[in-house]
Parts: C-alpha cells; sequence; structure tokens
C-alpha cells in the first residue's frame, strides 16, 4: 500500500490528503443509534496516522456530536487535522426542517462549532446547500468576514448549481465544492464539475458508493427498516435493474482481485486530479480496503466498460443526491 499523497485544494489552497475521512456516520443518523465511540476516536487517530488529514463534518450531525467526536480524536494533534464543517442545516428529533442561512445566523453557528471542535479557526467552512432564502452574495460575504476574523481558514460550498459556484467564487474565492459523485451519479459531469475545474475548485465527491449500492452487497429486497426503502432507486424494478448493472462492477472486481467498492472510489480518484474522495467509514478495519482503492489503475477497456454500463441515466430512479 502506497502512502497518502497531498493534491492542492484549489488554486491557492493547502495541500490536503488525496482522500477524505466522512466522519457523518460515527454519528446517530436517520433516526439510528450512535455507533461506538471509542472506534470512532480510534478511527479518526488511524486515518491521520495513515496520512489522511481531511476530516469532514456538518455542525449538524448527530446535534453537534460528530464535532465533540473529532474534538476529542484531534486532542493534541490540531496540526495533523485539515477540518472542513458544513453549516444551516436545522433538524429538530433528527428531522430535517429547512435551512437557515442568515448571516446572523452563521456567526451564530460558527462559535458553537469553534467550542465543539476546540479549535480556534476552522480549516474549510462551507454552506451545506443553498436554497434561495439569502442571496448567494450575503452568505459568502459572512462567511468571507469570519475568515477576516481568524475564525476560517478556507470557504467552500456544497450541493449548489454551476450559477451559483460562480456566484460564489465572484464574491470571494472558493477553495472547495463538496457535492455527490459516483458512477450511479454523473448529472453533475454536464455543468457542474466544467465550471468548478475552469474556477480551479477542488471537488470533494462524497457519496461515491451511492448509498450502498455500488458495494455489491446489496440484495433485493431490503430489510424492511432500511432508510433507503424510502428512496426509488431502491424500490421494486427499479432495484432489480440497477442490480444487474452492479453486477458488471462486481465482474471487474474480481478480474482486477479488488472490492466493488474499490473499484467505485477508484473511479471518482480517475476523474480529474481535482477531484478527492470523499469516503465515509467509522471503523478502523476499512482503511486498509479505502486507501488501496487510490492506488487502483483501469486500462482503456476497463474505463470504457464502467462509463458505458454506468452511463448518465443507466441508473434507474433517484436518492437524496438528485436535485
Amino acid at each position: 500500500m502506497k502512502n497518502i499523497t497531498k493534491v492542492q485544494l484549489g488554486q491557492n489552497g493547502p495541500l490536503v490528503s488525496n482522500i477524505g475521512l466522512g466522519c457523518m456516520r460515527m454519528s446517530a443518523i436517520w433516526g439510528g443509534t450512535t455507533p461506538d465511540e471509542t472506534e470512532s476516536i480510534a478511527t479518526i487517530q488511524a486515518a491521520l496516522g495513515s496520512g489522511i488529514n481531511f476530516l469532514n463534518t456538518g455542525d449538524f450531525y448527530g446535534a453537534g456530536h460528530n464535532e465533540l467526536l473529532i474534538g476529542k480524536a484531534i486532542k493534541g494533534r490540531r496540526n495533523d487535522a485539515f477540518i472542513s464543517v458544513k453549516f444551516g442545516a436545522i433538524f429538530h428529533n433528527g428531522h430535517p426542517l429547512g435551512m437557515d442561512l442568515r448571516p446572523i445566523a452563521i456567526k451564530n453557528f460558527i462559535n458553537y462549532s469553534l467550542t465543539r471542535l476546540g479549535v480556534e479557526t476552522i480549516d474549510l467552512y462551507q454552506p451545506s446547500r443553498m436554497d434561495g432564502s439569502v442571496p448567494v452574495e450575503d452568505i459568502i460575504g459572512t462567511v468571507a468576514d469570519l475568515v477576516k476574523e481568524g475564525k476560517v481558514r478556507y470557504i467552500g460550498v456544497s450541493e449548489i448549481t454551476a450559477n451559483q459556484l460562480r456566484q460564489a467564487n465572484a464574491v470571494y474565492p472558493i477553495s472547495a465544492l463538496e457535492i455527490g459523485y459516483s458512477l450511479a451519479d454523473r448529472q453533475i459531469e454536464s455543468e457542474l464539475l466544467p465550471v468548478a475545474k475552469e474556477l480551479g475548485i477542488a471537488v470533494v465527491a462524497f457519496a461515491n458508493t451511492a448509498e450502498g449500492l455500488l458495494t455489491g452487497e446489496m440484495k433485493a429486497p431490503l430489510a424492511a427498516n432500511d432508510y433507503r426503502n424510502y428512496f426509488p432507486r431502491f424500490q421494486g424494478d427499479n432495484f432489480i435493474h440497477n442490480l444487474e448493472k452492479v453486477a458488471v462492477l462486481k465482474q471487474l472486481a474480481r478480474d482486477k482481485n479488488c472490492t466493488p467498492t474499490q473499484i467505485a472510489i477508484a473511479w471518482v480518484k480517475e476523474q480529474g486530479d481535482y477531484i478527492i474522495p470523499l469516503v465515509s467509514m467509522g471503523r478502523r478495519s476499512r482503511l486498509p480496503e479505502n486507501i488501496a482503492a487510490m492506488d487502483i489503475e483501469f486500462t482503456a477497456e476497463e474505463m470504457n466498460t464502467l462509463n458505458t454500463t454506468f452511463a448518465v441515466g443507466a441508473i434507474r430512479g433517484g436518492t437524496y443526491l438528485q436535485r
């Protein structure tokens, strides 16, 4: 297994690991239970030890639990971690209520995040989504003020349109765009990815396995209590059709002596040197597999097979990733 390499985050950003650790699933989501905190902290620390310094969280993950967790994990080793925080989403009892992107709210959110994380500055701060309730200029302008105050180092954005990305970057240089991207979710390739590349903005790509579809481990039907039953992608004939596509992925993985998950991560990595796969994991045992995915290379024939099998529209039904 090779060492983790570093890539530049945007045109003027810092060097960060070419794979990021998504920490969301280390806290209770979708009404589930909180994973073992000791193992979660150990996973973060093991990731840092392996050279993965990009840690991704949101102030609303587990109602602040996720930030507290990261704070414990990085205590005494702040310089080893690059912390990315999303803000703006409002939840009650685990259910989303909407967004609050008012400048007054942002100035409130940042201080709670700094306290929970136990740091003086957040490395990358970004609205989790823009719903049109507040002008882009006001949102990014407020975060730019936080940069001047020393509370934020770099500004990012998440789940926005190509036009919003241009608007945001015109207010203040955007270092990173966080967005869902996988073989199963390629709709951003037509407009958003080209704009990010044009503007020199790094892409932090989450949901590389499309809510588990591309792991090759899913079978129909799902358990009755599985949250993915709410998404058309995992329902009825859609699910059967999609699993047939995944069978091609599984065969390629067998041929290359790796896992479907590794193929999915490696494909994202191969889409551009400005794209950073963001991989969620909550157990140390997953680290070697996910890191090794960054060493996988494809022949032209293999890449053609993947791009043809998973062409835009080939996967039926959507998830929350689709806008």
